[in-house]
C-alpha cells in the first residue's frame, strides 16, 4: 500500500484512539465541575483552535498524543473549580476516566469484530499420529470409567497446563510468550459434551538449530515469522519477515522447498550458508547452530518437536450475548498480554530492540497488517484495523496505568497517598515529579523513535 496512504491511516487510528483517552478524563471533569481550560489532539505549535464555553479545543503539530489540560492540575489556584481544590476521589475519578474510555474503546471495536466475524473457539484442527497428543490416556472428568486415548480434530481445548482458555488466539500467545516446560502437564478438553483431562508428557526437544519459525507453504517464499529472542539468527541481525531465498547454494523459492531440505539434511554443528532477503536487498550469512534440549510449542507440530497438535484460527458466528461476552473477554486479554509481555520485558524474557516499537513501527506493522489483509477484500481490511486499534487501545489504557511519573498511574498514586496520609502532597513537590517524569519519557521517546528507524528501514 502507498505509504502515504498508511502514515493517514496510521495517524487517523492513533487520533481516534487519543481523542477518546482525553474525552474520558474531559466528560468526568466537567461532570466534577473541574475548569477545563485546553482540549488538546497532539503536542507542539497550535495549528487551529476554537474556543466553546470556557474550554479551548486544539490541534497541535505533532500528533504523539494529547491532553485535557484542567485548571489547577499542576499547580495551586485559589478558584474553587480548580482541580486542585477537589476532592481525592473526584480527582481520581477524572484521571482514572482517560484509561477506562480506553478500555471501553477497545471493547467498542471488539464487539463490531466479533458481531461481524465471530470468535475463535479454541478447537483442535490437526493431530500428528504417533505422538503424545495421540498417545495419552485422557478421563471424563465426571466418569472414571469412560476413557479415550488421544486427541482428535474437533476436539475443544478447555484447560492447558492448569490455565482455561477460550479463544484459540490465548493459547497462541501462550506458546510465543512462555517456553514450554519439559515436565508433564494436564490438559483438559470437551468431546461430544464430555470433559476429559489427561496428563501429557512433551517429547524432548534435541537438535541443533538457528530459532526461527517460517511457514512451509507451497506457493509463498519463506517468509520468517518469528526470530527466537536471543537465538542465532537474532545475534546476527536477520529479523521477522525476511525472506530465506537460498541455503547452502540451494535455491528456497517457498516454505515448503525449506521444510523438503531440512527434513533430507537435519541441521548439526556445521555452518550453514544462508541467503537472506531484507527489504529488496539480499545478504549472505554463515552460521552456526546452537545445539538445545528443550519443548517447543505444539503449534508447530509441522516443523519441530512437540506435543504435537495444532489449534482454529477460523471464527464462529456470535448471538448478542455471546458478542458482549467475548467482547468483554478480548478486552481482558489484550489487558493480560499487555501486562506479561512488560514484565517479560522488566525481567529481560523478552529484548527491548525486537519488542519494544513507537509510532514509526507502528505504522510500519500496520501497513504489512493492511497488505496482508487486501487480497480478502476490503470488508477484512477494516476488520483487521479495528483489531489493530483494539490492541492499541488496551495498550493504551494499561501504559497510562503504569505508577510512573507523568502518567496517569502516576497521577493516581499521589492521590492514594494522600488519603492515607489524609493530607495532600505539596503541589510543587508533585509537579516537579511529575516534570522529571516527562522529561524522562521525551527522551526515552527520542530513543524509541531511532530503535523504530533502525527497526523498519535498516
Amino acid at each position: 500500500m502507498n505509504t502515504v496512504v498508511t502514515i493517514l491511516i496510521g495517524i487517523l487510528l492513533f487520533s481516534v484512539i487519543i481523542i477518546f483517552h482525553e474525552v474520558g478524563h474531559l466528560i468526568v471533569a466537567k461532570k466534577n465541575g473541574i475548569k477545563v481550560e485546553e482540549f488538546m489532539l497532539g503536542l507542539g505549535p497550535k495549528i487551529f483552535s476554537f474556543k466553546k464555553g470556557e474550554t479551548t479545543y486544539a490541534f497541535r503539530l505533532f500528533l504523539i498524543g494529547g491532553a485535557c489540560q484542567m485548571l489547577g492540575e499542576d499547580a495551586n489556584s485559589t478558584d474553587e473549580r480548580a482541580f486542585c481544590n477537589k476532592g481525592p476521589w473526584a480527582r481520581f475519578s477524572t484521571i482514572f476516566a482517560g484509561p477506562l474510555f480506553n478500555f471501553i474503546l477497545a471493547f467498542i471495536f471488539a464487539a463490531i469484530i466479533i458481531g461481524i466475524d465471530g470468535y475463535d473457539s479454541p478447537a483442535v484442527t490437526a493431530v500428528q499420529q504417533g505422538t503424545p497428543a495421540t498417545t495419552t490416556v485422557f478421563t471424563n472428568v465426571d466418569d472414571p470409567n469412560d476413557t479415550v486415548v488421544g486427541m482428535q480434530v474437533g476436539d475443544i481445548i478447555d484447560e492447558y497446563d492448569g490455565k482455561s482458555y477460550t479463544v484459540s488466539r490465548e493459547l497462541t500467545y501462550h506458546f510465543v510468550l512462555d517456553q514450554m516446560s519439559p515436565d508433564p502437564f494436564e490438559i483438559v478438553f470437551e468431546r461430544d459434551g464430555k470433559k476429559y483431562s489427561g496428563t501429557i508428557v512433551p517429547t524432548i526437544f534435541k537438535k541443533y538449530q538457528l530459532g526461527f519459525v517460517y511457514s512451509p507453504s507451497e506457493d509463498e517464499p519463506c517468509k520468517l515469522t518469528e526470530i527466537t529472542d536471543g537465538g542465532v539468527m537474532d545475534d546476527a541481525g536477520i529479523r521477522s519477515g525476511d525472506v530465506i531465498t537460498k541455503i547452502n547454494g540451494v535455491d528456497i523459492p517457498t516454505g515448503k522447498a525449506l521444510a523438503d531440505y531440512l527434513e533430507e539434511n537435519p541441521l548439526n554443528g556445521d555452518p550453514v550458508n544462508l541467503e537472506v532477503e531484507h527489504k529488496d536487498n539480499k545478504k549472505e550469512y554463515t552460521l552456526i547452530p546452537s545445539y538445545t534440549e528443550s519443548c517447543v510449542a505444539p503449534r508447530y507440530y509441522s516443523n519441530s518437536v512437540g506435543i504435537y497438535f495444532d489449534h482454529n484460527d477460523s471464527r464462529i458466528s456470535a448471538n448478542p450475548l455471546q458478542v458482549i461476552k467475548y467482547s468483554l473477554y478480548e478486552v481482558k486479554l489484550q489487558i493480560s498480554l499487555t501486562i506479561k509481555a512488560l514484565g517479560k520485558l522488566v525481567t529481560g524474557q523478552l529484548s527491548l530492540k525486537n519488542n519494544v516499537g513507537g509510532p514509526v513501527r507502528v505504522v510500519s506493522e500496520l501497513g504489512n497488517t493492511i497488505e496482508e489483509a487486501k487480497e480478502s477484500g476490503i470488508l477484512y481490511v477494516i476488520l483487521n484495523l479495528l483489531n489493530y486499534a483494539v490492541l492499541l487501545s488496551a495498550n493504551l489504557g494499561v501504559m497510562n496505568l503504569l505508577p510512573l511519573p507523568a502518567l496517569d498511574g502516576g497521577r493516581l498514586i499521589f492521590i492514594i497517598l494522600e488519603l492515607i496520609r489524609r493530607k495532600p502532597v505539596p503541589k510543587e513537590k508533585e509537579g516537579l515529579v511529575h516534570a522529571i517524569g516527562m522529561v524522562f519519557f521525551l527522551v526515552l521517546m527520542v530513543i524509541v523513535l531511532f530503535n523504530d528507524i533502525r527497526y523498519v528501514f535498516f
